[in-house]
């Protein structure tokens, strides 16, 4: 039942990954856990278990750090970013799945109007913004196929 149940939250996860409202990683994470009392420590190892939960922790931190650390590279302002929060916010409730991405881009874009900045610099900001927040989802998607096939592999 457990190794249904694992193999379910892999399929979920990485689904999850790409719908922002749904914790994707943690549930990759979670599966690997569920293999681990299944299979026992002689398929999986407790030091396996405690770097992927390390790597999950600090891929589910970026998620929210890159599409901010892009703003700011770019010089987006406090308006921009906060902007990017709320666009970010409104996407993800309004808009689901893609809204998230498409929340930070316009969010951002329209709080740097707000500050001041012209169109070109805006827009500039807005899409690092949304670079920032592709690059997330790269990373999540990277670490939960890792997960996935690390699963599989130790399944049989």
């Amino acid at each position: 039942m457990l190794i249904l149940i694992g193999i379910l939250l892999n399929i979920v996860g990485i689904i999850g990954i790409v719908i922002p409202a749904m914790p994707g990683i943690v549930l990759n994470y979670i599966a690997l856990i569920l293999l681990y009392i299944s299979k026992g420590k002689n398929v999986v190892s407790l030091e396996t278990i405690i770097i992927f939960g390390l790597l999950t922790l600090m891929v589910a931190m970026l998620d929210y750090i890159l599409p901010l650390l892009g703003a700011k590279k770019f010089g987006a302002s406090r308006m921009g970013i906060a902007g990017a929060v709320l666009g970010m916010i409104i996407g993800m409730v309004f808009f689901p799945p893609l809204g998230v991405f498409f929340g930070l881009l316009i969010g951002a874009f329209l709080g740097e109007l707000i500050g001041g900045k012209d169109p070109t610099q805006a827009f500039k900001a807005g899409f690092a913004t949304f670079l920032g927040s592709i690059t997330s989802v790269a990373v999540k998607l990277i670490l939960a196929l890792v997960m996935t096939v690390y699963y599989f592999w130790h399944l049989f």
